[in-house]
């Protein structure tokens, strides 16, 4: 397994504690020479960054790149990815956030399957998302999710089933490859998630840019995860009493394809699932099942 930084620096001790998890697994661990290094807010140079991953792509060593964390930056590297290694030898990238754009660059070029999870922790809390991501890492069982009905998004369910290659993460990630890198989504269903940045004015115009661009043309279904950050929304007068659901219900339900909301799974939940394999969502029974991401 290689650790690498495509996006910001991560600090020593997060990585040393995945290290000290992936270990206990049996695994042995590299980290990427650039790692640590900075250059304003990312790990190091563009050319660094990338070379790490290159570097891990082309090691016949390596079975599994794991990104330390996400941030800023990967979307500045994604066009010098070596994607004829990523073919020759196919191997997992494991990561959100900021490096959906990896996932999505990857499936493009190679149909090379990731998994969206997390950096593994030692905590008592963080073993809980270990454990998940071990399991989709080392088994070759499909991955199940299941809805909250907690979950904001849980209120935002269109009827019905739907089959197709899973695609997607972070919606601001989606929406900048959008026109630039962006792959088709027809037959698949599409997953985004969501940490509140600017506003539902940031979710609205990144879906409506999503839908003018044809990105959405052709989609089996939509699976949500967590939509953080709005939670007081509705109290501010400027936004008219709506809140994050009805602008993922605004847009969503036009599409005429089943939506299943309510996936814990984002920047505040970490399951592990795959993403460029062959899912099923079914409303009725509240699940996304994924198919494993294994080489």
């Amino acid at each position: 397994m290689r650790i690498v930084a495509p996006a910001c620096t991560p600090d020593r001790d997060h990585v040393a504690r995945g290290v000290e998890v992936l270990t206990s697994w049996g695994l042995q661990v590299e980290v990427g020479e650039h790692i640590f290094d900075q250059w304003g807010y990312m790990a190091g140079r563009d050319a660094d960054r990338v070379g790490d991953i290159n570097a891990a792509l082309r090691d016949p060593g390596v079975r599994a790149v794991f990104a330390a964390m996400g941030g800023k930056g990967t979307y500045r590297i994604i066009a010098d990815l070596d994607f004829e290694a990523a073919r020759h030898d196919p191997k997992p990238v494991i990561g959100f956030s900021d490096i959906t754009h990896l996932h999505l660059a990857l499936w493009k070029q190679c149909r090379l399957a990731g998994l969206h999870g997390p950096y593994p922790n030692p905590s008592e809390e963080g073993a809980v998302w270990a454990e998940a991501l071990r399991r989709a890492l080392m088994t070759t069982e499909p991955i199940v999710l299941h809805q909250d009905t907690d979950e904001a998004t849980a209120a935002v369910t269109v009827e019905g089933t739907a089959t197709g290659t899973l695609i997607g993460g972070n919606l601001d990630a989606v929406r900048t490859e959008a026109g630039a890198g962006l792959p088709s989504l027809e037959g698949a269903i599409l997953f985004l998630e969501h940490q509140k940045g600017t506003g539902l004015g940031e979710v609205d115009r990144a879906l409506t840019q999503l839908a003018r661009s044809g990105s959405l043309d052709g989609l089996h279904g939509v699976a949500l995860g967590q939509f953080l950050g709005f939670e007081d929304i509705a109290s501010d007068p400027t936004q008219g009493g709506w809140e994050i659901t009805d602008v993922l219900r605004d847009h969503l339900t036009r599409l005429g394809v089943p939506v299943l909301g309510g996936l814990p799974i984002g920047h505040g939940r970490y399951p592990t699932m795959p993403l460029g394999t062959q899912a099923t969502l079914d409303t009725a029974a509240g699940t996304l099942t994924v198919e494993p991401a294994v080489y």
